[in-house]
């Protein structure tokens, strides 16, 4: 019989551009890839739920189902936003760590538009040092000479965070009348 030989070459892998969600918040430019993006809706009733950290302004009905909208100036250490007619809630599915999906609404002060960004052209996330937290950023786009934040969204929350919006789903009949 006869001995079965491969060769491997290298293939050039060109770099990859993924599409981006770009957004302002307080002035500051921000991305998340749209993968994780499942809509963007308008600001709405939102209904407060008591005992829950600043940053999560409450809940909304979205076709039935109980989704948490997290303020996320208020989550970055800003001031809470200021809710205009420009405000949106971009609806996404993170994962906890133990991976359960769950839709959360991210409040935003305006949308922008959907990019694609180059993989070249996203730096690492810098380093702050030990005090800052900087685990949620994923990276730093250069988009027109301006840095954009490219966030991490499954990190913007914390695991503790994670389980308190959990728990606000768990707490409240799946369906909403």
């Amino acid at each position: 019989m006869g001995a079965l030989t491969t060769t491997r070459q290298a293939v050039a892998v060109p770099m990859q551009e993924a599409q981006y969600l770009t957004f302002l918040l307080g002035g500051e430019m921000f991305a998340i890839g749209i993968l994780g993006i499942k809509e963007i809706i308008e600001y709405g009733h939102v209904t407060p739920v008591p005992m829950m950290p600043a940053f999560i302004r409450g809940v909304i009905n979205l076709r039935g189902a109980v989704v948490p909208v997290v303020d996320l100036g208020a989550r970055f250490g800003q001031q809470c936003s200021s809710v205009t007619r420009r405000s949106c809630v971009v609806i996404i599915e993170a994962s906890g760590d133990d991976g359960q999906a769950q839709d959360i609404g991210l409040l935003v002060d305006t949308v922008s538009e959907v990019l694609e960004i180059p993989a070249v052209e996203i730096a690492p996330p810098p380093s702050f040092g030990a005090r800052i937290r900087a685990d949620f950023i994923s990276g730093m786009a250069k988009v027109e000479g301006k840095f954009v934040i490219v966030l991490q969204v499954d990190r913007v929350l914390s695991v503790d965070e994670m389980s308190q919006l959990a728990e606000i789903g768990d707490s409240h009949p799946q369906q909403v009348q």
